[in-house]
């Protein structure tokens, strides 16, 4: 999801210094939705965004910093309102896209409707527009993961927001798959736990306190949504990726314990230069020092991800920790800083 749109020459890609973006927001009243009125809020750059709620959604939430407004195109337009966030059910997103681009607006969407390239990783989600239109907007989506395609970001009228998981996956290994030092026929495992929040806000008997509360559970193995993300951002095939996730007493944040077989040996400062020569410059990823490891709450409430790693003595058998926090660097932060990469903004604007 990499390939760089065309631009209509006669529309311009930056907003005046001295104006301040317009934005709406649908699906301000989920957990990641809220996290990005917050972030939009006190954004400097950017009016406070319309919050929207689709016609057929007839319950209000009055946590909402703002009343919520039913979606009529006509009126975003007629306020000036240049980019949509879409915080929304994928089939929500896969069906509102093609409306908002056909009017001109930008769109950041936060589900997995636009991040699959190849059709049988999207089978997943059971889309039932595989042809047609679909396919041509399909081919205008980039993937919005900063660290790996931020020049196409910048020109995007369609960008698809990375999965919490799969951007603590994708992080941590690219840097050593570019590097050519993985024994890919070995077998990549992720050990990948997460927060309730990731599961959405909608009430499942998973996420019900008493099966929660002093416990830690496996699910979705072998078919979870994020495995053919991570391994078309990767290029590699799904059956190279083993990825377990769990899901973790705890509100927020993201742990990945990744095990990696490398196909030569490597000293740890080898690794460790890997790794930091990949993301020099970037202000969201912290690399930590060898055999320092990081932990959730170093990153709960940023928009880092912290990578670390442990180097076994034979300099072959390498794990890799990767954590972040699900709401802000898997969702509303990264979301966010791709709005500045679209803009031209310093990527830690409204962040921190």
């Amino acid at each position: 999801m990499t390939t760089a749109i065309q631009l209509d020459p006669q529309r311009s890609r930056t907003i005046r210094p001295e104006a301040r973006l317009r934005s709406a927001v649908m699906g301000a009243t989920g957990y990641a939705g809220q996290e990005l009125v917050r972030i939009l809020s006190s954004h400097p750059r950017v009016e406070a965004p319309v919050l929207l709620t689709r016609q057929e959604d007839k319950s209000d939430d009055a946590r909402s910093p703002q009343t919520l407004r039913r979606l009529c195109w006509d009126t975003l337009k007629d306020e000036g309102v240049d980019l949509l966030f879409l915080a929304t059910p994928h089939d929500v997103s896969r069906r509102l896209v093609p409306q908002a681009m056909e009017l001109g607006l930008r769109v950041i969407d936060l589900s997995g409707a636009w991040r699959l390239r190849h059709a049988e990783n999207r089978s997943v989600y059971e889309f039932e527009d595989e042809s047609g239109e679909s396919a041509k907007f399909m081919e205008r989506a980039v993937y919005g993961l900063p660290e790996l395609h931020r020049a196409e970001i910048e020109t995007a009228d369609l960008v698809a927001n990375p999965g919490c998981y799969a951007t603590s996956a994708i992080l941590a290994l690219a840097p050593l798959l570019r590097a050519n030092c993985v024994d890919i026929e070995h077998g990549i495992i992720s050990d990948s736990k997460s927060g309730v929040s990731g599961a959405g806000k909608a009430l499942s008997e998973r996420t019900h306190f008493m099966s929660v509360a002093d416990n830690c559970s496996a699910y979705s193995l072998f078919n979870h949504r994020h495995v053919g993300e991570i391994a078309e951002q990767l290029a590699i095939h799904s059956t190279s990726l083993t990825f377990t996730p769990h899901l973790l007493p705890i509100p927020r944040g993201i742990l990945s314990t990744i095990y990696v077989r490398l196909n030569r040996r490597l000293t740890a400062s080898e690794v460790e230069s890997c790794l930091r020569d990949s993301y020099a410059g970037e202000p969201w990823v912290r690399v930590l020092a060898a055999g320092n490891l990081p932990e959730i709450r170093s990153c709960l409430h940023t928009n880092y991800c912290d990578i670390g790693f442990g180097l076994a003595d034979d300099g072959r058998r390498l794990v890799v920790v990767s954590c972040l926090d699900n709401l802000l660097k898997g969702a509303a932060g990264q979301a966010v800083q791709n709005m500045n990469v679209m803009y031209g903004w310093d990527e830690k604007e409204g962040l921190r």
